[in-house]
């Protein structure tokens, strides 16, 4: 009998607003989703962690570092001199021109997996980045070495952005997105498996947020040519004042979650023979007990 085929769905920015968060939250009780990725350096994470970690006992809680939206949590006047992350286009340029300001960076990382554990009472299931920064030179190798030193390796997966071209263009649907991250991921699962932590093989969710796309669509072609351990990222979620302050994506939130909560989904996924599962647990193998009754 031929294995069945396994798809993660992470919902991304959570803690990001109440909207965003409380949105997640409808799709996790819903079952539509099997992990979420949380921002900490808000006001919004401690309460809204606190109300993860008990409801998200079914799916992988991770971290999504973040150096591209909000204030940082710990002093950073070469990095963010005025108070506030940079954008990204200047952090790509600062990865790239070897101008990251890396003891900075360095304590900002312990930072944020210190709020993150203050709140769950233990490690992220994974670790991905805001904005896809966590693959980008000197970043991601100060991220691997933290997680290193709290000795995460083999209890924590982390987020490729890359996928193989081939992939990338059976889908065909934002190929240019999926393209430019694979260009900046370039080697990066490598690194993270020579450090003894595993990855997604697969990775798809990429979107242009315009609110005249049709979601169910697009999101057909993040099926396409599914690696053997696929991982989709979402952004669902309620559109609040917060929302609209800090972040550009808005009305399509409640589109993506509107999506997740609908028939469509597990339809979707029947009609390919695939399942939704949590990567932490997709390589486990069954006990003796359990193998004996599949026989």
């Amino acid at each position: 009998m031929a294995k069945e085929q396994i798809v993660a769905l992470c919902a991304d920015d959570y803690g990001l607003s109440y909207g965003v968060s409380a949105g997640i939250l409808e799709a996790l009780d819903a079952g539509r989703i099997t992990a979420v990725s949380a921002l900490v350096n808000g006001p919004r994470w401690p309460a809204m962690g606190l109300e993860l970690v008990r409801r998200g006992r079914d799916a992988d809680i991770g971290l999504h570092f973040n150096l591209t939206l909000g204030r940082p949590l710990s002093s950073m006047p070469k990095f963010a001199p005025n108070g506030e992350f940079p954008p990204l286009s200047q952090v790509v340029r600062m990865a790239y021109g070897g101008r990251l300001p890396m003891d900075e960076i360095r304590v900002e990382i312990d930072r944020q997996f210190d709020r993150f554990e203050a709140v769950t009472d233990r490690p992220p299931d994974h670790v991905d980045g805001h904005q896809h920064i966590h693959v980008l030179p000197g970043i991601r190798t100060a991220l691997l070495d933290a997680m290193a030193a709290r000795r995460l390796g083999g209890r924590v997966w982390v987020r490729d952005a890359g996928d193989g071209v081939h992939r990338i263009l059976a889908r065909g649907a934002n190929a240019r997105k999926a393209l430019s991250a694979l260009s900046l991921a370039s080697g990066f699962r490598r690194e993270v498996r020579r450090r003894g932590f595993s990855v997604n093989d697969g990775f798809a969710g990429f979107s242009d947020f315009h609110p005249s796309f049709d979601y169910a669509r697009i999101f057909q072609s993040y099926l396409r040519a599914p690696g053997r351990r696929h991982l989709i990222m979402c952004h669902p979620g309620h559109v609040d004042e917060d929302l609209r302050k800090l972040d550009t994506v808005t009305i399509t939130r409640e589109q993506e979650l509107a999506f997740l909560l609908s028939s469509k989904l597990p339809e979707m996924l029947e009609r390919r023979g695939l399942r939704l599962a949590r990567l932490s647990q997709a390589d486990r193998r069954p006990s003796a007990p359990q193998a004996a009754a599949a026989q």
